[in-house]
């Protein structure tokens, strides 16, 4: 920032990302009209190829909204209210809690029983062959969802209890509406492609320790277009508060802060190389002890 202060004009709130993610809620639900008569086959095909695409980006949407992006820091809950909206289509109540503990993981990054983004060391020693690290992979969602529980528990917010209801009246009226196979449609494409798809390399490819000495790696491919930038995670930590549709120009601005650092070329590389590569697995992440902040 002393070098290149311009970067403080690309913080605050994204004036379009209210109306992409409204759209996106829209589309899951005309879809869940769509596929209220289709075979069983036909649901699983669309939820993995198509909804769960939309759900999982949702989710990414979400993120950009815990930091504020929305509405800006001064709307709190309009980000809040906001994020419970975009939850919508995802079936599960999730962005509440989510925001409960991205804010350790920004804060406390690979802390020990801190940042609950790091596998617990059950996960490191079981899923460590191929086949085990890819039924991890499939498994994702679900560490995704228990480990908080484990890890780092905390006193459920009455944000997570609002979020809950709406999220599963919503769920109630689809199934009143349209019955069983739509809310089946919303809810398997959120735990298939946040399992094995191609969008959920993001999950190996943020963190973990491909290069000894590098913990946080950016990526630049396409698939950016889909996950409102998540790939340029490098540039999210350094400056969490630029939302995800700046982050290019942070990069363009600062190119010598990051075009020499080592990023991926390819999620669905990332993936087959944690499964196959015997140096990889859910124990390449850097652990550290932090000491915990004090609540201003």
């Amino acid at each position: 920032l002393a070098k290149y202060p311009e970067i403080k004009t690309l913080m605050g709130p994204d004036p379009h990302l209210k109306w992409i993610v409204s759209g996106m809620v829209f589309t899951q639900l005309l879809a869940c009209y769509l596929v209220k008569d289709l075979s069983w086959k036909w649901i699983f095909f669309w939820a993995y190829a198509f909804g769960g695409c939309i759900n999982h980006s949702l989710t990414l949407a979400i993120h950009d909204i815990s930091h504020n992006v929305a509405f800006g820091n001064k709307q709190a809950k309009w980000n809040r209210w906001f994020a419970v909206f975009a939850n919508l289509p995802i079936g599960i109540p999730y962005s509440a809690s989510f925001k409960k503990y991205h804010i350790d993981h920004h804060r406390y990054l690979g802390g020990d029983s801190l940042d609950v983004d790091i596998p617990t060391d059950f996960e490191g020693w079981f899923f460590c062959t191929p086949l085990r690290k890819l039924l991890w992979l499939f498994l994702q969602p679900l560490f995704y969802s228990l480990r908080p529980l484990y890890v780092n528990p905390k006193a459920i917010t009455r944000m997570e209890i609002l979020n809950a209801l709406v999220q599963f009246s919503v769920d109630l009226i689809i199934y009143y509406l349209w019955g069983l196979k739509p809310v089946i449609y919303l809810i398997a494409g959120t735990i298939l492609c946040l399992g094995v798809h191609p969008i959920s390399g993001h999950f190996i490819a943020e963190h973990y320790m491909f290069l000894k000495g590098y913990e946080t790696y950016s990526y630049y491919g396409p698939l950016n277009w889909l996950t409102f930038n998540v790939g340029y995670h490098m540039e999210h930590h350094d400056f969490p508060s630029i939302p995800g549709c700046r982050l290019p120009m942070v990069k363009k601005i600062a190119a010598e802060y990051y075009d020499n650092l080592p990023h991926h070329q390819s999620w669905i590389r990332v993936l087959w190389d944690f499964v196959f590569d015997d140096t990889l697995g859910p124990y390449s992440r850097v652990k550290r002890l932090c000491k915990l902040a004090k609540e201003s």
